[in-house]
């Protein structure tokens, strides 16, 4: 039996259209999951709409469905469409997330709350609604995207780090409340990966970054899409509450 089949299995990806949400939805769509791309705007279609033809090309199931996460009634609606379509949500995936960069002292308070209700309010926003099919089934997995700038904190951050570091104490407190119903809820801190929000950084900073990692190299999207696989399987069904560092020993 392969431990990492996911055959009847419905898998819900936040941010699913690009960067590490995308190579998420590959990987579970390769393994047999029924996976729902949500993307939050217009001019993110066409990359969930190519996301999906490469699954479907590759055998796999997948339906693209819009909904800002900040918006408590378009997730609803993305989730009921999501249940009317497959029936069920067995892996929800709280992946979507923005960064809006600078000093404290400069910060707006337009570019804090926006990161904030992205990042951390998506996140509630699409648990709250999610767990309760959950609920009803006896069984999820739900795993939450933070960040190692929400352990370690970071200079020029404080909005993203405010908001993956609340990511992980919500993951805690949800795992206490849920774990009698067989549900787990983990969340992955990953270092700096290479994605189209990293990309973007200065060399001279993308380069202090490499300096401090062990393994010598920048993650990719396949190194937390690997552990997302393992958490969401029956082999972590006895993991739960827990934060899992994967950053190539950036912060040792």
């Amino acid at each position: 039996m392969n431990d990492l089949d996911f055959k009847g299995r419905t898998v819900l990806v936040t941010g699913g259209e690009r960067g590490i949400g995308q190579r998420i939805c590959f990987d579970f769509a390769l393994r047999g999951a029924n996976v729902v791309i949500n993307y939050p705007i217009d001019k993110e279609l066409e990359s969930a709409e190519k996301t999906e033809r490469v699954i479907k090309e590759n055998s796999g199931n997948a339906i693209c469905l819009k909904a800002d996460v900040r918006n408590a009634i378009q997730v609803d609606e993305m989730v009921s469409k999501c249940i009317e379509k497959f029936g069920k949500i067995d892996v929800l995936v709280n992946n979507a997330g923005v960064t809006r960069d600078n000093l404290l002292i400069k910060m707006s308070e337009e570019d804090w709350q926006y990161v904030i209700d992205v990042n951390l309010t998506g996140t509630f926003n699409c648990t709250r609604r999610v767990i309760r099919e959950m609920m009803k089934a006896r069984y999820g997995r739900i795993v939450n995207i933070s960040s190692i700038m929400g352990i370690a904190g970071n200079a020029g951050q404080t909005n993203y780090a405010a908001s993956k570091g609340g990511i992980i104490a919500f993951t805690k407190s949800v795992a206490k409340e849920f774990g009698s119903r067989n549900i787990t809820v983990n969340a992955i801190a990953p270092g700096y990966v290479v994605t189209p929000m990293t990309e973007v950084l200065p060399e001279e900073t993308k380069r202090a970054f490499l300096d401090k990692v062990l393994i010598k190299r920048f993650g990719e999207p396949k190194d937390i899409s690997n552990v997302v696989l393992f958490l969401a399987s029956d082999m972590a069904s006895y993991i739960t509450g827990q934060v899992i560092v994967v950053d190539g020993g950036l912060m040792l």
